[in-house]
């Protein structure tokens, strides 16, 4: 597979070639991805610019109508999609169906049926201040989109991240620029490919990709550009927030987590180790919302380990095609590398390795073992950055106010967990978490809640009804009451 550029409703040829993308499971190539030059990013910008006004000027009933007839086409197409896809990031096969491309197709079906209700800000009658010449003006605000919005994905899930950025700015009547992770950036020329099958005009929807830091910094920079929403770790977000402070470009950061999980002494061990436990399966550790810190109450934190352990070491490590396989590879070697440093460092601050902590017996691939750090302190480098793989540290507590200061005492705020077999003590800890979303007894998302980080874990909030208002501005209209 060759891939082009998808640039103004044509696939085109890419300026700097193409690289070739790896199976992270076999270390075979996958396909060609295109390496756009810094002028097709701007082209590509320049074609949204132009094709901004008549699809915001398109009624929102036709606009949805391409929404789901992408969702239906992403849906047909769910199986040779979820193979590339399962191909060019390593996850599961069924990861790929259900969590990458059914969730794309999900977020392309909701933002179809968005309802009026949703949207607008109820009209509002106001007095006139003093300027106001007297008498009473009448108020109406309104959501306008923001214009062109520049997509910048992150590579662990190239479906449903890209869709749940794409789906809501189309829905609000902007036109996006989507640069997909170098890594894995095929699955994102295939959701190009379904929304210029379902009927989008030319130029709303753009996709370029490329290794160089160029390109994404194009994306970022060029004048044609509204606003930027951004999927990555906290130090690419920082440099871009750099560069749109300067142009006073609106951004929507989703950066790093190193999720907090208070487990209490009255917790239900079973749930909680469950669900502390897809760390290591989940993507491989490779999600952001993932529980890697563990703060375990004294009464349960040799429990808790223990039962952790065992959890993770019978956790089938190998092919993501195999149907038995639970977890799959890291992205890449030079990630693998990076995890695994960051076990040795661990070991060397102190952290007792309880089980894994050595690579997997596997001839091929980036395989990194499911690995459980014990008597952890807080001050560690494992417990305070972004590992991004199948790695867990156990901090023990012993005061319910110092699980929720050592909770606090993080860089990041993104997900927290609470677990505690007493609901009302859970909610009362949960809402002392200085983080944008608290799992109580459970890491399941709701995908109508809001979604974003406090701290460096990001600015904004996307998802469900607040995706729309992310992605568009309000307008005050005033006029003589």
């Amino acid at each position: 597979m060759t891939q082009a550029l998808f640039v103004g409703g044509a696939w085109v040829e890419p300026d700097g070639g193409h690289y070739e993308v790896i199976d992270p499971a076999t270390e075979d190539v996958v396909g060609a991805a295109p390496e756009a030059s810094r002028a097709q990013v701007h082209a590509a910008c320049a074609a949204a610019r132009e094709a901004f006004g008549p699809w915001s000027r398109t009624p929102p009933e036709e606009r949805a109508a391409v929404l789901s007839r992408a969702a239906g086409i992403i849906r047909e197409r769910l199986v040779p999609y979820a193979d590339l896809a399962r191909a060019e990031t390593g996850a599961t096969a069924g990861t790929a169906r259900a969590m990458q491309v059914g969730v794309a197709s999900a977020r392309f079906r909701r933002y179809a049926r968005v309802e009026p209700a949703e949207w607008p800000i109820a009209p509002q009658i106001t007095e006139a201040g003093p300027m106001g010449g007297g008498g009473v003006l009448g108020a109406l605000a309104v959501r306008q989109p923001v214009g062109v919005v520049s997509c910048i994905t992150s590579y662990n899930n190239p479906w449903a991240n890209p869709a749940g950025k794409v789906a809501p700015a189309l829905a609000m009547g902007n036109t996006v620029v989507v640069k997909p992770a170098p890594q894995d950036p095929l699955s994102v020329y295939r959701m190009a490919e379904a929304l210029e099958a379902a009927g989008v005009p030319p130029g709303v929807v753009n996709v370029v990709s490329g290794r160089s830091v160029a390109v994404g910094e194009a994306a970022v920079d060029c004048p044609d550009v509204d606003m930027v929403s951004f999927t990555g770790s906290t130090a690419v977000g920082q440099r871009i927030a750099e560069v749109c402070g300067r142009r006073m470009t609106r951004q929507l950061m989703e950066l790093g987590g190193k999720g907090a999980a208070v487990v209490l002494d009255d917790a239900d061990l079973d749930a909680a180790v469950s669900g502390i436990g897809t760390t290591f399966s989940f993507y491989s550790g490779q999600i952001c919302t993932a529980p890697t810190r563990v703060l375990a109450q004294r009464g349960v934190y040799d429990r808790l380990v223990e039962r952790l352990a065992a959890y993770a070491a019978r956790l089938r490590v190998g092919d993501p095609a195999d149907p038995r396989t639970v977890v799959g590879p890291v992205i890449s070697a030079a990630h693998r590398d990076r995890v695994e440093s960051y076990v040795a460092l661990g070991r060397a601050e102190g952290a007792v390795v309880v089980t894994g902590g050595e690579r997997p017996a596997l001839d091929r691939g980036f395989y990194v073992a499911p690995t459980l750090l014990a008597d952890c302190t807080n001050d560690q480098r494992v417990a305070r950055e972004e590992i991004f793989g199948p790695v867990v540290c156990v901090i023990p507590f012993d005061e319910e106010d110092e699980g929720v200061a050592l909770a606090n005492d993080s860089d990041y705020g993104l997900i927290d967990y609470v677990w505690s077999g007493d609901t009302a003590r859970a909610f009362r800890v949960a809402r002392r978490l200085r983080a944008g979303g608290v799992g109580v007894n459970t890491v399941g998302r709701n995908m109508e809640a809001p979604f974003g980080g406090f701290k460096r874990s990001g600015v904004g909030r996307d998802v469900g009804s607040y995706a729309l208002h992310a992605y568009s501005e309000v307008q005050a209209l005033v006029w003589p009451g």
